[in-house]
Order: structure tokens, then sequence, then C-alpha cells
């Protein structure tokens, strides 16, 4: 196909299309002569991700570009090619030790090995946990933490729903697009469900008697 069937079928102008290409995160159609190019389903495939990570993962060229190297890398194994789309879309927050930090470090290492994860103490992920436990005992919550296990079971049910959702997908770009949109909608969903779920106990143990 022309480039401009390929940008009416996937809503991405010719002028992006060409920047991604310029850009490195699309390959270059196939010359058939010297001013045209033909394209093809994986050129339609590719820039799909590059939408997802862009307007749904919210990433930047240079993370769309890190990701795009892993999924094109076949030594990255699909575990390695799935965090490097996930890490990059956990919030990054910037403080300094102290305040709690350090010591909300340790308990988010100690919750890891309690665990038995197979996750890093320092992972994007386990730093955004370390200074939201950090913040709740600077506003005086820290007993909230009581729930914190409750919140892991929780997590692990849903991050096994993920994953199997994950592996109905078949090629590494749909493995990742499926890994973004997963994580940002379903966050999503999963927040709504959980107020709704705060909405009916409370109810139920705060409610008038009916």
């Amino acid at each position: 196909m022309r480039i401009g069937e390929l940008s009416r079928r996937t809503g991405v102008s010719v002028p992006t299309i060409k920047f991604y290409v310029r850009e490195g995160l699309l390959p270059a159609g196939e010359l058939t002569s010297p001013n045209q190019a033909s394209y093809g389903e994986t050129h339609v495939q590719r820039l799909r991700l590059i939408r997802a990570l862009l307007d749904v993962g919210g990433l930047s060229v240079a993370g769309i570009r890190e990701v795009i190297v892993a999924v094109d890398d076949p030594e990255r194994s699909v575990h390695e090619v799935l965090g490097a789309a996930a890490d990059r879309m956990v919030p990054r927050y910037e403080r300094e030790p102290g305040g709690g930090v350090e010591e909300a470090r340790e308990r988010v290492a100690a919750l890891i090995a309690a665990r038995g994860w197979r996750v890093h103490p320092e992972s994007p992920a386990s730093e955004a946990l370390t200074v939201a436990l950090a913040v709740l005992e600077e506003v005086g919550h820290d007993t909230f933490t009581e729930v914190l296990d409750a919140y892991a079971d929780a997590a692990e049910r849903v991050a096994v729903a993920d994953l199997d959702y994950v592996a109905h997908q078949v090629a590494r770009e749909e493995l990742v697009e499926s890994v973004v949109v997963g994580t940002v909608i379903g966050d999503a969903i999963f927040s709504a469900l959980r107020r709704m779920a705060q909405i009916d106990a409370s109810d139920r143990m705060y409610g008038s008697v009916n």
C-alpha cells in the first residue's frame, strides 16, 4: 500500500508517519520507484504499537524508541520486552533520601522478600511504592500500611488476569500493545471497581438499617 492508504487505515497523518520513520520508530517502506514506497501489514501493526505507547502509555519518543528496540531484539525474552514497556509507564518521583524514604524502601524490600516476588527492590514500581509509603508516614497515616498485604493479595490476582489476557496475543508488538492498553485502561477500570466496592462496603457497614 502507498503511504496515503497507510495513513487512512491507521488514522496517522502522512507527516507524522514520515516523522516516525526519521526517528527510527517505524521501518521505511520498500522503494518501488525513486519517489514511491510500499508499506505492508507490519507497518500497520507497528503504528498501532507506537500510538498505544504514545497516546495510552504517555511515553516520550525516546521511551518509545527504547521499547521498540526491545521488541525488535530477538535475543530479548518476552518477559524483558513486556518489562521494557511496563517500567516506562510507572510514574517517576524525585525525592531526596530521608523523610521516611529509606525506611519505606526497607519496608518495600521486606514485602518483596516475604512474598517471594521476582521484583528488583530498585525497580520503577518498587520506587513508586516506596514514595507512596513515605508520603503516608508524612501525612500521619502510616498505619494504612496494615492493609498492604491485602492490597498485595489483590494485586497478585489482578496480575494473573492481566497476563492471561496478554497471552492471547502472538506477535511481540501485540503483546506490548496489550500490556500498555491493559495497564493504563486496566488501572482506570480497577480504580472504578474499587470505588464501587467501597460505596457498597460503606453502605453495608455504616448505611442506614433497612
